[in-house]
C-alpha cells in the first residue's frame, strides 16, 4: 500500500484559486491511478477527479469540470489538483486516493486514502 499526504488546503475567497498536493511514499507511485475526492459537513463523500498511471487519461465530475485540473508528476511521486473559479459549494475536505486503475478510483475501489486537508471558500 502507498502512503499519502495531502497539503495545499486553506481558505480562499470565492473565485480564487488553490492548488492542492498529494505525496505517495512506500509503493510504485507510477503504476497507480490517482484520484481526488472531497466531502463536505453533513454530506456524503463524493468523486472529483481521477488521472491514469501515465497521466493520459482523466475524468472529472460534472461539478468540477472546467474548473480543476488533475495532473501528476511521476518522478516527484506527486497528483496535484489544480482548481479555479473556487465556489462556496467547493467547500469541503479533500482527500487523495490511490488505486489499480482510474475506473477502480472513480468507483471507490481504492488501495489507500490520505488523510485529508480543508479548503474553504468565503462567498
Amino acid at each position: 500500500q502507498v502512503h499519502l499526504v495531502e497539503s495545499g488546503g486553506g481558505l480562499v475567497q470565492a473565485g480564487g484559486s488553490l492548488r492542492l498536493s498529494c505525496a505517495a511514499s512506500g509503493g510504485t507511485f507510477s503504476s497507480y491511478a490517482m484520484g481526488w475526492f472531497r466531502q463536505a459537513p453533513g454530506k456524503e463523500r463524493e468523486f472529483v477527479a481521477t488521472i491514469s498511471y501515465n497521466g493520459a487519461n482523466t475524468y472529472y465530475s460534472d461539478s468540477v469540470k472546467g474548473r480543476f485540473t488533475i495532473s501528476r508528476d511521476n518522478a516527484k511521486n506527486t497528483v496535484y489538483l489544480q482548481m479555479n473559479s473556487l465556489k462556496p459549494e467547493d467547500t469541503a475536505v479533500y482527500y487523495c486516493a490511490s488505486g489499480s486503475s482510474s475506473t477502480a478510483v472513480r468507483t471507490e475501489r481504492v488501495g489507500s486514502w490520505g488523510q485529508g486537508t480543508q479548503v474553504t471558500v468565503s462567498s
